[in-house]
């Protein structure tokens, strides 16, 4: 765990207990602060009788505290919190800014901060992959892994690579990443924010926490990004920003688990960053070949009678979904559940590579409407009915294709249930074809 003099006889409230708010909780304790934690289920309050104060900040006097750390999950926008705290002049953190605190305390060493909207998770498990291969002490968290607070810290030398969602840099106040990556902007959590120029500001907020000598990373696919480029250019030493072309990375082909445009984009963004940090092209260049991906995203679940099966459920929005299908000629599309938008606008430039679509879901009926005057569809309704249809259509190259761009919570609990869950029956019906549907497992019910 990582512990600081930073916060030494200050006071901390924390509003959250799940594992970035426990690790606060212990780094703070550890580090001689005085605690005073919450959480609405009563297992994580017992777990801290004793050694924190529990109370409800929002109930109590915040006059001394120096911060409330809460949950990234805590809408900020909405949640009385902000305010409480607000009337006390009482920043509102999160542990990404106690990880910037204490940065001062810990062996000299480097941070990597990657955002975006699309394509986070994939691009800090390689950036983290290349620094592991060239024999960089390195550590990953953020939004991917464990807590950064709740692992050891690096001795001199080491990188931390962390991926941040909007909600965390809205947190965050001191980070000054020695190397930040925005990958791309879309529309995506609206909620939380006023419109997307408010979702845009928060992205464009990490680059303004750099100092002027630190570089800042850039794709090149959206203008939201490339305009955010051009003003951190404005604020920046020369050389110090980089706007990615993927087309000048060759190769993709050897690398198989990174198929597709998107993660082209993702590749070439974290060579980019292994040159910032000084690792080799006989270093990178191999690494991206034994790049395993992560569970989800563009995941090769199975291989049978010639057809491929990808689990990229982690694709819950049309553009995350986009370059998904323009990573094969022939998908069997299984797409649906809990929409976060009315068209698939973004996937349109794909639809060519579409042999037939398996809507299911909430967004089933919709989805088929859309796509119906496009290509041939199948309003299957349930995941099980959407694979056993695939692979009764499918012929030898052809690849069957879990990329709902939804949400998953009309039908499971989160992305991950839903991928397991596909994974699950494709095996059962490679096994048999007849077999019955497997439960599922993580339903939303």
């Amino acid at each position: 765990m990582i512990v600081s003099p930073a916060f030494a006889g200050k006071r901390y409230a924390v509003l959250g207990l799940a594992r970035s708010g426990m690790s606060s909780v212990e780094t703070l304790l550890a580090s001689g602060a005085h605690v005073m934690a919450w959480d609405a289920r009563e297992e994580p309050r017992a777990l801290l009788e004793g050694r924190a104060d529990i109370a409800d900040p929002l109930a109590i006097d915040l006059t001394g505290f120096d911060g409330i750390v809460v949950s990234p999950g805590v809408p900020l926008n909405r949640h009385p919190i902000a305010q409480h705290a607000g009337a006390f002049g009482v920043p509102v953190i999160g542990d990404i800014e106690l990880f910037a605190q204490a940065r001062a305390s810990l062996p000299p060493h480097r941070v990597v901060a990657i955002t975006g909207t699309n394509g986070k998770s994939t691009t800090t498990s390689l950036i983290h992959h290349l620094c592991e291969a060239a024999g960089l002490p390195t550590r990953m968290g953020g939004n991917i892994g464990l807590p950064v607070l709740g692992q050891d810290p690096l001795p001199e030398g080491g990188v931390y690579v962390l991926e941040l969602s909007s909600y965390q840099i809205d947190l965050t106040y001191s980070l000054a990443a020695d190397v930040a990556v925005l990958i791309n902007i879309s529309p995506d959590h609206l909620d939380r924010y006023d419109g997307f120029d408010g979702y845009v500001a928060s992205k464009a907020r990490l680059f303004a926490l750099q100092h002027a000598d630190q570089h800042a990373v850039f794709g090149r696919g959206d203008r939201d990004t490339l305009r955010i480029a051009s003003e951190t250019m404005a604020a920046h030493d020369a050389g110090t920003v980089h706007v990615v072309d993927p087309d000048a990375l060759d190769g993709q082909g050897v690398w198989p688990s990174l198929q597709g445009p998107h993660n082209l984009q993702n590749a070439a963004i974290a060579v980019e960053v292994a040159h910032i940090l000084g690792i080799e092209e006989s270093v990178w260049r191999p690494a991206l070949a034994s790049f395993v991906g992560l569970p989800h995203r563009m995941e090769r679940v199975a291989e049978a009678r010639g057809v491929l099966f990808i689990n990229d459920s982690k694709a819950t929005n049309p553009a995350s979904t986009a370059p998904a299908l323009g990573a094969y000629p022939r998908i069997h599309w299984i797409l649906g559940g809990l929409p976060k938008s009315d068209n698939l606008d973004e996937c349109a430039p794909y639809f060519g590579n579409v042999v037939q679509a398996y809507t299911i879901g909430e967004a089933g009926p919709l989805f088929a409407e859309i796509l119906e005057p496009q290509m041939p569809v199948m309003r299957s309704e349930m995941m099980c009915d959407a694979v056993r249809q695939a692979m009764e259509a499918a012929v030898p190259g052809d690849v069957i294709m879990l990329s709902p761009a939804c949400a998953s919570f009309d039908q499971f609990r989160d992305f991950e249930a839903r991928g397991d869950s596909f994974r699950q029956i494709v095996e059962a019906l490679i096994e048999d074809a007849n077999a019955p549907c497997p439960p599922i497992d993580g339903a939303s019910q």
